[in-house]
């Protein structure tokens, strides 16, 4: 049922999070957190992970994702915001930069 609800992108990502497969790490999708529902989340390294598409861009979404991002942050956690462009075009990228938070 949540992966019919899932982006194209964030298939692609999912498929390379789930089942432990990046370090080891369980990252557990569409994880609500507060009154949010996050992308990703790895409890683990305290890492919310958030793949935007194009609508991102507005002005209206991006003041709503900073507020977010704000309270996240007052919960103690790391907000990595990833384009869906990115995660389409080099997945290796977007990999290695997840990894490096993992840390």
């Amino acid at each position: 049922m949540l992966r019919s609800s899932m982006t194209e992108a964030e298939l692609i990502l999912w498929d390379r999070l789930s089942d432990n497969k990046l370090a080891g790490f369980k990252f557990r999708r569409q994880h609500p957190i507060s009154q949010y529902v996050v992308d990703f989340y790895c409890h683990k390294a305290m890492l919310v992970i958030e793949v935007d598409g194009r609508d991102h861009n507005q002005t209206e979404k991006k003041n709503n994702d900073e507020v977010r991002d704000i309270e996240m942050k007052e919960l103690g956690l790391m907000v990595l915001r990833i384009k869906n462009e990115e995660v389409m075009d080099d997945i290796d990228n977007v990999l290695k930069r997840i990894e490096k938070e993992l840390w």
